[in-house]
């Protein structure tokens, strides 16, 4: 009985070793076929140009091609859930934005975790906000802006990406903490509803600079405030929103790189080091710098808290302004 207790354990035991041995050579031969980065946003947009920008680099780093796959939807969390529910092999990114951290608090049924389902990879980027008008708009600071819309209820339109992005929780913002009745419009992203107010059928939106430089430029678009902590180096005249009297109203766009729950450890770290080595070379810095994007870098692990805290932060946001998505 003791002998057979004994091969018994030593056939577990090896199986054990086995199961561990096949393990390590697949993550020594990582990565051994091309990967997917998903882009929960449709074409065209911030997401879009920076992730095939990553795409191309990382692919180059890997040896692999890593291609780029727009799955928008639902205020990026088709693309999200898509990836949470992939296998854990490493072969799945996704890039994603402050919706990731916005849907939990926003969204009645949500039938993924963010913070559960994602592991983190990378913080790799960030894009300040600018509040812009229509030159129509008699308003050229937050505070004026305000008295208008307090002046005029009901009648001014405030065009945002839909439900779930930054830019419609900063307009929900901008509604709570100036007690103003301004009317939201939801449209498919954020560059659409830059193009509504540029036609003149809503009268603001929150965008980033690099999409409405040209605008601005033309003086088709005014920029009142920038919701960042700091002035954008492009626009040195156009002030902040702590600096018009609104430190609230800070929302920056963040770009995270998260893979799903359970990739193994050594693939995150490799994934991680590939990252932050391609947010750091001057070639990449350079070609971000064209489209207005700060490259950042750190560790799984502050990514993950920095989630957790944004989470948190917009769950409160959500909470003061009643919205909420079924």
């Amino acid at each position: 009985m003791d002998a057979e207790r004994w091969m018994r354990a030593a056939v577990l035991a090896l199986g054990c070793a086995l199961t561990t041995t096949i393990a390590q050579a697949q993550q020594a031969a990582y990565p051994s076929r091309p990967l997917r980065l998903i882009l929960p946003f449709p074409p065209g947009g911030s997401t879009d140009l920076l992730g095939r920008a990553l795409a191309d680099k990382l692919g180059e780093s890997l040896r692999q091609p890593v291609v780029p796959e727009n799955r928008p939807g639902a205020g990026g969390n088709v693309g999200a859930e898509a990836a949470a529910r992939s296998a854990p092999d490493g072969y799945t990114l996704v890039l994603c934005a402050p919706s990731l951290a916005i849907s939990p608090s926003l969204y009645r049924k949500l039938n993924y975790d963010p913070l559960r389902d994602l592991e983190p990879v990378a913080l790799v980027a960030n894009i300040p906000n600018l509040l812009v008008v229509h030159p129509s708009v008699p308003a050229r600071t937050l505070a004026e802006l305000a008295q208008h819309a307090r002046a005029n209820p009901g009648k001014l339109n405030f065009g945002t990406g839909g439900p779930g992005t930054s830019n419609q929780l900063a307009a929900d913002m901008f509604r709570t903490l100036t007690k103003t009745e301004i009317v939201l419009v939801p449209y498919k992203g954020a560059e659409t509803a830059m193009l509504a107010v540029l036609s003149g059928q809503v009268q603001m939106v929150v965008i980033g600079p690099p999409a409405s430089m040209p605008h601005l430029k033309s003086g088709k678009l005014r920029a009142l405030a920038l919701l960042g902590k700091e002035r954008y180096p492009d626009l040195p005249e156009v002030p902040t929103a702590a600096e018009s009297g609104m430190p609230e109203l800070e929302v920056d766009t963040w770009y995270g790189v998260l893979a799903p729950a359970g990739v193994p450890r050594e693939i995150v770290a490799r994934l991680n080091g590939d990252l932050v080595r391609i947010m750091r070379a001057p070639d990449m810095r350079e070609r971000l710098a064209t489209m207005g994007v700060q490259p950042l870098s750190g560790t799984p692990e502050a990514f993950g808290e920095f989630l957790k805290s944004e989470v948190a932060r917009w769950g409160k946001v959500i909470r003061e302004s009643g919205a909420q998505v079924e």
